[in-house]
């Protein structure tokens, strides 16, 4: 059974190792992120060179993503490493405080914008949330805070506000560079972290188009202000190609209870606005060390599918893990199990509205045909710019979506599309007739079709010609 759910691995010390990095492939993996906050620009592009050059030879289209840090809003360092806070106990964070110099009363502090933003009464999460500080006063650079939940803190670790509202900006200095280097590297994806609105995307749009690049633009959803109402979701959702639920930050901002409805409210929100939408953060996290995940994983990837993303995400599992291909292996059963539930063929995406495109009308029509038409085996896309694909990925169906294209970088995107599956066709210079023919050849030298299958076809009768799908086939391979 084709996987329809794809797989997003990050890139790490753990798949540096060429052979490891082929078995990864090899194991289901679809994209590749590289985290633009670790590791330096020489990493990144071995790292990206060893992906293009693996994929090519295993005649696989693997996308890759580049994802910036954004505002590094963390404490700096103790002096021994590591403290532990006792609640109740009166603790500083100190702008003007020597990196190096934290101890069990203070600890300096890299966003030095944070005293400005900080009231009494706020309360102040650390590493995730596991240590609370709350705001009792402003001096200056120095924000004096009582612990409300304590326990041990060490060095560098990330703070958030509840409910959000930081003004640190979206992009950093050090994330217009890697724009820069992200388009030498002609990623496919481009993850901005922490944005606040669309402008957030857009500037990073533009940062993109003057370096060269050609990348979709991702959003990672992770700041309680994005969430906080349906215009800024949806305004940030339609500035991007794609989205990301990255549970770790927004977890932290919004708190536990809220997180499991907003991920799905993203999900759904991204689906009805024909964006790809990735689920991250956590998913399989014990299987850094462990060979099987636990029953609470299991269910936490199948739920995400079940909610319709397009893609699920690995972090510290590949990047830094014991078993990344195991992982893989282990994420890839589970979301097969997942798609095998019938509600995972019905769907009612977009039928209550009207269309202003041709090319959405006739990729409606080629999936909702194939649901209700008996012995349609596949549905055939014949694509220059994956636009046709995508839309046709937000239906829910059990079958498979071969998008044909000639380039490889649309290959690549496509790659990320829930129940799509990148197919190289050169139709330069083929007659209407043969054209066709031609691709359901292709189809079945690839195994992917046998000779009698019934399939739904669609492509533009102007070929080479972008957004330009207006014909709809049922014929035989």
């Amino acid at each position: 059974m084709i996987r329809r759910t794809k797989i997003v691995a990050t890139l790490g010390p753990a798949t540096d190792d060429p052979a490891k990095l082929e078995q990864l492939l090899l194991a289901g993996v679809n994209m590749v992120r590289l985290n633009f906050s670790h590791g330096d620009a020489d990493s990144h592009r071995l790292r990206a060179r060893q992906v293009r050059e693996i994929s090519k030879r295993l005649g696989r289209s693997v996308a890759v993503l580049g994802d910036l840090q954004g505002p590094k809003i963390r404490i700096a360092k103790f002096k021994e490493g590591k403290v532990t806070l006792v609640p109740g106990a009166e603790f500083a964070l100190d702008a003007d405080l020597a990196v190096d110099q934290g101890d069990v009363n203070q600890v300096s502090i890299a966003y030095k914008a944070l005293p400005a933003d900080s009231n009494p009464g706020d309360v102040l999460l650390i590493d995730d949330g596991r240590l609370e500080l709350v705001v009792d006063r402003v001096e200056g650079n120095r924000i004096i805070t009582r612990v409300r939940i304590g326990g041990e803190i060490s060095n560098n670790k990330g703070i958030n506000r509840q409910g959000g509202g930081l003004s640190a900006p979206a992009l950093t200095n050090k994330d217009k560079a890697d724009i820069v280097l992200a388009a030498e590297l002609d990623i496919d994806y481009l993850a901005v972290s922490f944005p606040r609105n669309a402008d957030d995307i857009q500037q990073a749009r533009d940062l993109l188009a003057a370096a060269g690049g050609h990348a979709c633009l991702m959003a990672k959803i992770e700041r309680a202000e994005a969430v906080a109402d349906d215009e800024t979701l949806d305004s940030i959702i339609r500035a991007s190609d794609a989205v990301m639920v990255a549970r770790g930050d927004l977890g932290v901002e919004i708190g536990d209870a809220q997180l499991i409805g907003k991920q799905k409210h993203i999900i759904a929100r991204a689906r009805k606005l024909n964006r790809v939408v990735v689920t991250a953060t956590q998913m399989m996290e014990s299987m850094i060390h462990n060979s099987l995940p636990t029953r609470a994983e299991v269910f936490d990837v199948a739920n995400a599918v079940l909610d319709g993303t397009d893609a699920v995400m690995l972090s510290a599992e590949t990047a830094t893990g014991d078993d990344p291909c195991g992982v893989v292996k282990a994420m890839s059963r589970i979301c097969i199990g997942a798609q095998t539930q019938r509600s995972m063929t019905k769907s009612g995406h977009r039928m209550d509205l009207t269309f202003s495109s041709v090319e959405e009308t006739v990729a409606m029509a080629a999936m909702y045909s194939a649901n209700h038409l008996n012995g349609v085996a596949a549905i055939v896309c014949l694509t220059e710019t994956g636009g046709t694909p995508l839309l046709m990925s937000r239906i829910s169906s059990g079958l498979p979506i071969y998008a044909m294209t000639a380039s490889h970088r649309i290959q690549r995107r496509v790659a990320l599309f829930r129940g799509v599956e990148p197919v190289h066709f050169v139709n330069e210079q083929l007659a209407e007739g043969e054209l066709e023919q031609r691709g359901l050849q292709v189809l079945r030298d690839r195994g992917a079709l046998k000779a009698g299958d019934l399939v739904i076809m669609t492509r533009g009768n102007k070929i080479g010609k972008d957004g330009g799908t207006n014909i709809l086939q049922i014929m035989s391979a």
